[in-house]
């Protein structure tokens, strides 16, 4: 089996152009963990999917959806400078991490300043688990066991910023288990053999310990408390269009009902971005995204026991959930 040495195999000894962005790999969602010594598992982190691109000193953020955020992550893109590295394109997930050390999407979104918070963005640490460029040479196309090999060295061990996400060899039902009794989202297995390949496949997998997906705002049902949201409306996409799949009105904090309020309430429009008519409906911008923990959905296509678990800007609309 092959293996990274100091004697580069003839193909590396070419000096490959660096991308300007790489779509990323999409883990599959399945029901159970795959088995067999020739998958490796690691925590499924609750956050943003970014590239760090490292290229003579500069260092650019990216978005899963291509948009660049390096003003928004300057923790990060401050230690990434301080790798002993060229060039370079890091994948991870930036996080926020809870008392406990797990991720945390609300406390992220806050660090981020879309809503008031104590959470400041030096907070935000970038968990990297793989190397896609690396020192002039494109090496997406070493099986994943190798590109480990690489990164570990680059990121291991730190406590800045970036950071490696530990990768583990062990039964993944087990594993599974205890992710999901500390609190955790889920877990990711990926194949040790196989390249990075762009996009959602097989060889890449994630398990959850409940479902979650994002889901567009269109507006918003008052509380009977004023001042604070009741329940909000969300949509799906479906064939290009937005379909609305019911709402939440758990998950949210007394003071962050209030502010979600506020922020709602600028965005209101009487043009509704989905067809729905409702006695107390507000309707707003179909500009911002709910993060939605739920069970299942319901025969007629609405969401069932929803709960609320953060908002974000409706940047990278490939996260919107899509109705087959």
């Amino acid at each position: 089996m092959a293996r990274i040495s100091s004697k580069k195999p003839p193909e590396f000894r070419a000096i490959d152009r660096m991308p300007a962005r790489v779509d990323p790999c999409l883990a599959t969602l399945v029901d159970k963990p795959p088995r067999g010594q020739d998958w490796a598992f690691e925590v499924k982190w609750d956050g943003y999917r970014l590239a760090v691109h490292i290229e003579s000193g500069r260092v650019r953020i990216l978005t899963r959806g291509g948009y660049d955020w390096t003003d928004r992550f300057p923790s990060i893109a401050d230690d990434a400078r301080r790798l002993a590295l060229k060039t370079a394109i890091l994948d991870g997930e930036a996080v926020v991490l809870d008392d406990k050390g797990r991720s945390d999407f609300g406390m992220l979104q806050r660090a981020l300043g879309r809503l008031p918070s104590a959470v400041e963005a030096g907070a935000i640490v970038f968990y990297a688990f793989d190397v896609l460029y690396f020192d002039g040479r494109d090496v997406r196309r070493l099986q994943l066991r190798e590109r480990r090999r690489l990164l570990e060295p680059l990121v291991a061990g730190r406590e800045g910023a970036v950071r490696l996400s530990e990768e583990v060899q062990a039964d993944g039902d087990a594993f599974f288990r205890v992710a999901c009794e500390h609190g955790l989202e889920g877990i990711i297995a990926k194949h040790v053999e196989k390249p990075y390949r762009s996009g959602r496949g097989e060889w890449w997998q994630k398990i959850t310990c409940k479902r979650r997906d994002s889901f567009v705002v269109v507006g918003f049902e008052p509380s009977t408390v004023p001042g604070h949201i009741g329940r909000l409306l969300l949509a799906a996409r479906k064939v290009g269009e937005l379909v609305y799949v019911g709402g939440c009105g758990t998950g949210w904090s007394h003071d962050l009902s209030r502010e979600l309020r506020n922020l709602l309430a600028s965005l209101v429009t009487k043009e509704p971005a989905v067809s729905l008519r409702r006695k107390n409906a507000v309707f707003t911008e179909p500009v911002l995204v709910a993060d939605v923990e739920y069970r299942a959905w319901t025969d007629d296509g609405k969401l069932r026991h929803a709960s609320f678990k953060g908002i974000r800007e409706r940047a990278d609309e490939a996260t919107i959930y899509h109705l087959g």
